[in-house]
């Protein structure tokens, strides 16, 4: 019988004081190895929030995801074990010593390196190296399943979410959290609005509307949409806009030069900034799962 995958997530953790920045280097003591901090994902969670999730058990640190980084492949005890990595914003959180980990350095990035255990662990980090370090992050969301246009008998831009879209809507929150976005956009379409109310109801943030993210207003002016875009970019660490089958590809081309940039309803691109350009844009098929 051939044994199933082990699956587990972690992160590249960095904070900047003001300094030189620093990665958590965590010790574990029943390895006495130096890694990085991962873990194994519990049973129906998504590679994203076991990630966040083993973050914040074995550092104390409350963190906000950028850009994915590599995949990494090994066996454990002839069992194979894949690891998928993101970098992630320290926000807040003190280490205290745990059963998993029993020692946590902060660390020039040269200096984790030299002193991280295993070489796949350096090709982590020399991947978060080998782009600039994000500044702000978008999570630009197609908005979720409504129908067909063609059975809808009213205005289109009141077409609400169905049964389908209702059930991707209430399991978005958890995907969208793993970034802490601290602004939310919808275009004005009702469905745009629904997509993200969940969200803005779970965090108690406030919902805003803008008409310049709905595939109207961006076939009519490309550019005073992607300037609406990068705007928030320039002004906030992260933000949630949702918009719609047009606009959403033609951003993401229109900034990143990608030539297949399509986007299933429910899905995302998240675009993580750096001096006001796009450093890498990932993309989230039915992005809860």
């Amino acid at each position: 019988m051939v044994e199933p995958t082990i699956r587990a997530a972690g992160g590249v953790v960095w904070r900047d004081d003001g300094g030189p920045l620093r990665i958590a280097v965590i010790h574990r003591d029943r390895y006495d190895d130096w890694s990085l901090p991962k873990g194994k994902l519990n049973h129906g969670e998504s590679r994203l929030s076991a990630a966040v999730r083993e973050v914040h058990e074995e550092t104390g640190a409350v963190v906000a995801a950028t850009r994915r980084l590599i995949e990494t492949a090994y066996l454990v005890d002839d069992v194979p074990k894949t690891v998928q990595f993101w970098a992630m914003r320290y926000r807040s959180g003190e280490f205290t010593r745990n059963s998993e980990v029993d020692d946590l350095r902060w660390l020039p990035l040269p200096e984790a390196r030299t002193a991280l255990t295993h070489d796949v662990d350096r090709s982590v980090l020399d991947a978060f190296a080998a782009r600039p370090v994000p500044q702000s992050v978008i999570v630009l969301l197609r908005h979720a399943k409504a129908g067909r246009r063609t059975q809808w008998q009213g205005d289109d831009r009141l077409r609400p979410l169905d049964k389908a879209g209702r059930l991707q809507a209430r399991e978005l929150p958890a995907f969208l959290s793993a970034f802490t976005p601290v602004s939310v956009v919808s275009a004005d379409r009702v469905r745009c609005v629904q997509t993200l109310e969940p969200f803005a109801v779970a965090t108690g943030m406030d919902l805003a509307i803008s008409p310049a993210f709905s595939d109207e207003s961006y076939l009519d002016d490309p550019e005073a949409t992607r300037n609406e875009l990068l705007a928030l970019a320039k002004s906030l660490p992260a933000a949630v806009v949702c918009s719609q089958g047009i606009a959403v590809p033609g951003l993401v081309t229109d900034l990143t030069g990608l030539e297949d940039t399509r986007a299933r309803k429910g899905a995302a691109w998240v675009l993580s900034f750096a001096d006001g350009a796009v450093v890498s844009a990932d993309y989230y098929d039915n992005a809860p799962l």
